[in-house]
């Protein structure tokens, strides 16, 4: 299933994609007396989600789509939700981006951090580059979607463990964090830092997860590609990795790393592409550009 939350008015509700049409859940169960979770969030908990694929994989899509479906061209999307327990971030996970910054990547332990979730937006919104930073990045990575209680688990039993993934771009304010390592958590916390959506793909639909490529796009160009499979550390030995630190939830969030950062400027579109999933895209704005232009009465081109 590929599934997403799209605003109707003042609210966030969950949908379902298919041949570009978006059926809304709430819909669903207006039509035909049903219960479903009408938010991503709580469909995505172990026992909904479940329910959920089992009804679908016997109803009439093709007919549902007919009577209740909405052109997708239009939609507009939210963050797929915003309030995960945890989101965890991984630095320097492909050996090319660490060469990048002139850092060694790790290979014995993922570089991980964390991320509070007021850093959360959705497709379209705005990347606000903060007052304190004079160089922030933008990198797209592939997120992981915990879908059931996780702990102490294997890599090779870390697949069931996982809902699905989804398509995330992750900004660094970056002088700051190499003023002192030790600011990382600082540098990755400003609000609208962390963009996830517009879809969620369930595990099943993903053909060979080692395959997927990551793009990070800025202004139509592909700055920087790679495959899933040139990770140091492949989505399933993180999800083992972190259950081993502390209980994953479902709808907690592990962001792989990224393939290449790029700077980030006022009036820019960052993008994050993956093989067969929707593009997530934001445009960019400068505070310090808007903290000028309130003084002055005027824009100031940057």
């Amino acid at each position: 299933m590929r599934l997403a939350t799209i605003l109707l008015g003042d609210k966030e509700r969950a949908a379902v994609l298919v041949d570009e049409k978006v059926i809304v859940l709430a819909d669903i169960n207006r039509y035909l007396n049903l219960d479903h979770p009408e938010t991503l969030f709580e469909l995505i908990q172990p026992e909904a989600l479940a329910t959920f694929g089992n009804w679908w994989g016997s109803v009439d899509v093709g007919r549902l789509g007919a009577d209740l479906g909405h052109p997708i061209e239009g939609v507009e999307f939210g963050p797929l939700y915003r309030h995960p327990r945890k989101i965890w971030g991984i630095g320097l996970n492909y050996v090319e981006h660490a060469s990048d910054l002139h850092e060694k990547a790790p290979s014995s332990e993922p570089a991980s951090f964390m991320k509070p979730d007021t850093t959360i937006i959705g497709p379209r919104d705005q990347i606000e580059i903060p007052n304190q930073s004079e160089r922030t990045t933008a990198e797209a990575e592939l997120g992981v979607i915990i879908g059931k209680t996780c702990k102490d688990v294997s890599e090779g039993e870390a697949e069931s463990y996982i809902a699905g993934y989804t398509t995330i771009i992750d900004m660094t304010a970056e002088d700051i964090l190499q003023v002192n390592p030790r600011y990382l958590t600082r540098s990755k916390s400003f609000d609208t830092f962390f963009s996830f959506g517009p879809e969620f793909v369930t595990v099943d639909e993903i053909e060979d997860l080692s395959e997927l490529e990551v793009s990070t796009v800025i202004n139509g160009g592909i700055h920087r590609k790679n495959k899933v499979q040139n990770m140091t550390f492949n989505p399933h030995h993180l999800v083992s990795f972190h259950s081993k630190v502390m209980t994953l939830l479902p709808g907690d969030i592990i962001s792989t790393g990224t393939p290449g950062a790029v700077v980030i400027q006022d009036g820019d579109i960052v993008e994050c592409h993956i093989d067969g999933f929707r593009p997530l895209i934001n445009p960019v704005k400068d505070l310090k550009g808007r903290k000028e232009e309130s003084e002055h009465g005027s824009t100031i081109e940057r």
